[in-house]
């Protein structure tokens, strides 16, 4: 039997010393991903192509509007970054189709039970490790949808007159962490807000994100394309501890039973702007995941398919709601875009 996770990171702290943050919250999610398919009921959470195929399908519509404003190139390809179990891509592609734009599918995913998921929806779609290896030539059209809010960030908290990053260490109870202060200064890294900071505030710094955020945006300016990144999170810098965990769909402790709950941290937009803007890429957004769905036409696409099912129309207009409403996921979740400079501007983001 393969030795729990919470045990290996126990005796390696035992053994080297604390963990970071940002090393502890990697370590589990890579686990975690890796030995299940967390998504739908009997998962630990939904996301919003597993509510509606609305969400997937007006995603593929606006990609479709923006290429084919953009010089309708034949040789480009359909990106989607964690595409859970490949729901989100099979409604878009469905939706590009009726625009007759049929791109080649590219996913990013390291979980080989999600890749699996994914081929048997998606048999043609050919699976990458990383950014690194998508196609070197060809406008990239690319989705992250609830990507980078389960990459690590880095804590630091302010200790005193200086900062410190946040580390992990095991408590008593088998199985169970703490976060504290640990020894390293954090000589650099830390916006300008750092300096008005008290005693005790955290600033979270999200590194394997903007490196991602990076790479994409320079493949896009090399390349051509455009890009829709929508998730949970805020326009930073800001001060705050937003690592949390999900458990059967309601919240857990996340420095309990690393590997077995989802992590996550509320992604700051302004960092994925900035490597986008630093790559010269044009950037839309943020709007809220509600305007956003609405300004692509949710309203019209769910009186279609309540008239073509009525049987589902209360159902279709639960998902409505649930995607757009202020109290639901219509606020918390954001919406952007980035577009090579050469390229029309993409819908959604009108206002």
């Amino acid at each position: 039997m393969a030795e729990p996770l919470w045990q290996r990171l126990a005796r390696q702290i035992e053994a080297g010393g604390p963990i970071s943050v940002a090393y502890y919250m990697g370590e589990a999610n890579q686990h975690y991903y890796a030995t299940r398919d967390p998504l739908g009921a009997d998962g630990d959470f939904t996301t919003a192509p597993e509510i509606s195929q609305m969400f997937g399908e007006l995603i593929g519509l606006a990609l479709a509007d923006v290429w084919m404003r953009s010089g309708r190139r034949p040789d480009a390809y359909y990106v989607e970054l964690g595409p859970g179990r490949g729901t989100l891509a099979s409604d878009a592609a469905r939706s590009m189709e009726r625009a007759a734009f049929a791109p080649r599918m590219h996913l990013v995913e390291t979980s080989p039970v999600l890749r699996g998921r994914q081929s048997a929806m998606l048999p043609t779609a050919i699976h990458h490790d990383t950014v690194e290896s998508l196609p070197d030539h060809g406008p990239l059209l690319v989705v992250a949808n609830e990507f980078f809010d389960a990459l690590p960030v880095r804590q630091s908290i302010r200790v005193g007159d200086e900062w410190r990053e946040r580390v992990v260490v095991p408590r008593a109870e088998d199985g169970r962490f703490i976060p504290v202060a640990g020894y390293r200064r954090i000589e650099s890294g830390l916006p300008p807000i750092a300096a008005q900071a008290e005693d005790g505030a955290i600033i979270e710094t999200p590194l394997a994100g903007a490196s991602v955020a990076f790479a994409l945006a320079n493949r896009i300016a090399r390349q051509g394309g455009a890009a829709i990144i929508v998730d949970y999170g805020y326009e930073g810098p800001a001060f705050g501890d937003t690592v949390q965990a999900v458990r059967d769909h309601g919240f857990a402790d996340p420095f309990a039973d690393p590997g077995e709950v989802d992590l996550t941290a509320h992604v700051d937009f302004t960092v994925l702007k900035n490597m986008a803007l630093q790559a010269g890429l044009r950037v839309y957004g943020t709007v809220g995941q509600g305007e956003f769905l609405r300004q692509l036409g949710i309203e019209a696409r769910a009186e279609q398919l309540a008239r073509t099912a009525p049987e589902r129309a209360a159902e279709v207009e639960a998902a409505v709601r649930r995607l757009t409403d202020p109290d639901q996921m219509g606020t918390l979740f954001r919406a952007m875009a980035w577009t090579h400079p050469d390229w029309g501007d993409p819908a959604g983001f009108e206002g």
